[in-house]
């Protein structure tokens, strides 16, 4: 190769992204079309201005990446309450210093809900692609390797920057698509996946197997270096020029750059990152503990013990997959209320009734209607805030959301250290009570189409409870 051709290379992709942003601002009506937009992919359909996942193979190829991605996200997230019992056996420690692990990675959430929209400004998606395993990576080896126990929380810090990066990214990508209830279902129906299959491989190695705790992890830094070649391939094209010359023409009406400042001062973005806190607290805090709930109150055999979890993620992953395809035909905001609704009485048949058998049925059935929660947020996010404020916004909730997997579980080994394992049903069903409150303050009322007109008449948050209330 000559010198000269990397300068050339890098002039004509220049020159390429300056006539794609130059051709945004002269017809407005092509900025939907290119929202996500590489220099691989062909237009959105010109009736919804959303990109399919199948309109070219870059995007069939992309799609499946990220869909191999969430299934080993689930795997890490479930895998630890898998592991507890025998983690906090190897080291000796209690209730209270083992949930220190769901704690720790919050503050990789944190910060990945801080900086996901910068990485994208400056990196593209080819950094989100690159860091996210690679953060999960440098968290597994030293797990492998079984520190002395102060050593764990702290890498436990970077798989949850890696998990909160690619959490947030893929889920703006696929919640601005064609078919976005459809797509997100699958798209979490395999983080359900990874959770079902992770806890049952965990478990199956340390009870059949006789494994140590720390050999699951041998497998996923296998699975992750596989995750860091495919999705750096996959994304390699979606750089930073790329991204910006995508959200160009939709910069704000001052002409800058939507930042994640400016989008924090919009109180919908708050409310849907308060109800997903809630929402993967509750969902994190069940198959965190199942496992030692079972064991300790309901008395139930180690494998049992563990396979109870696994119907609990399998029941979300089917959830997810199943009413994803019914969500959006009746309407968000109605569907998501009536799975809250029997996803409330199915906790309190989980809590109240003293049989090991009809506890395995109740929270199965709990996790099928708690599965579609996540991916219906996504998609209300996208239908009530601008198209520019979707990177960050959906990024922010989704990577804070992500953090109720630390708070919530954290709290239930704190208080379950004085008070026992038990206190982990009031505590889901304190958190389900609040995510429905949150889910109602969201504009839009029960009727279908109702986020659009709620976007369309900006509508605020908590309309229908003032409108009730005047009428009152």
């Amino acid at each position: 190769m000559s010198a000269t051709q990397p300068a050339m290379a890098e002039a004509e992709e220049k020159q390429s992204v300056s006539t794609l942003v130059d051709n945004t601002q002269r017809d407005p009506e092509k900025a939907g079309e290119l929202a996500n937009a590489t220099d691989e992919e062909a237009p959105a359909s010109p009736t919804d201005n959303k990109q399919r996942w199948n309109d070219t193979p870059i995007n069939i190829y992309r799609f499946l990446s990220t869909i191999f991605s969430f299934i080993l996200l689930g795997m890490t997230d479930a895998v630890i309450g898998a592991l507890i019992p025998y983690i906090e056996t190897y080291y000796q420690i209690s209730y209270t210093l083992v949930s220190l692990l769901f704690l720790s990675p919050f503050v990789g959430y944190l910060l990945a809900a801080l900086l996901n929209n910068h990485i994208h400004h400056t990196l593209g998606q080819r950094g989100i692609a690159f860091l996210g395993p690679l953060c999960r990576l440098a968290g597994f080896i030293p797990l492998a390797c079984h520190p002395p126990y102060a050593a764990l929380p702290v890498v436990m810090l970077l798989t949850g920057f890696g998990n909160g990066i690619e959490d947030s990214a893929w889920n703006a990508w696929i919640g601005n698509m064609h078919s976005a209830n459809e797509l997100l279902g699958l798209l979490h129906g395999a983080y359900g996946l990874g959770a079902t299959i992770g806890p049952l491989i965990g478990t199956a190695m340390v009870t059949k197997g006789a494994l140590p705790w720390y050999s699951f992890f041998y497998l996923m830094i296998g699975l992750d270096s596989v995750a860091l070649v495919l999705m750096t391939s996959a994304f390699w094209r979606a750089t930073a020029a790329v991204h910006r010359a995508s959200l160009a023409s939709s910069a704000g009406p001052d002409g800058k750059r939507t930042t994640t400042r400016r989008v924090l001062r919009e109180p919908i973005t708050w409310l849907l990152a308060l109800f997903l806190l809630g929402y993967v607290g509750a969902e994190v805090s069940l198959g965190g503990w199942i496992v030692t709930f079972m064991l300790r109150v309901r008395h139930a055999e180690p494998f049992i013990a563990g396979l109870t979890v696994t119907f609990f993620w399998l029941g979300l992953t089917v959830g997810r997959v199943v009413l994803g395809f019914i969500t959006g035909r009746i309407g968000e905001k109605l569907a998501i209320t009536v799975y809250l609704l029997l996803s409330v009485a199915l906790q309190l048949l989980y809590w109240l009734v003293p049989s090991f058998v009809a506890s395995a049925i109740f929270v199965s059935f709990l996790g099928f209607f708690l599965g579609p929660l996540f991916p219906a947020a996504i998609v209300a996010a996208t239908k009530l805030l601008p198209n520019d404020y979707h990177v960050s916004a959906i990024g922010f909730a989704a990577a804070f959301g992500g953090g109720g997997a630390a708070i919530f579980p954290f709290a239930v080994g704190a208080i379950a250290q004085s008070k026992g394992v038990q206190v982990l049903q009031p505590i889901v069903l304190a958190i389900l009570g609040f995510i429905l409150l949150t889910w109602w303050l969201i504009p839009g009322g029960l009727r279908r189409g109702g986020l659009e007109r709620a976007r369309e008449n900006q509508e605020k948050v908590g309309q229908e409870i003032r409108n009730l209330l005047a009428r009152h």
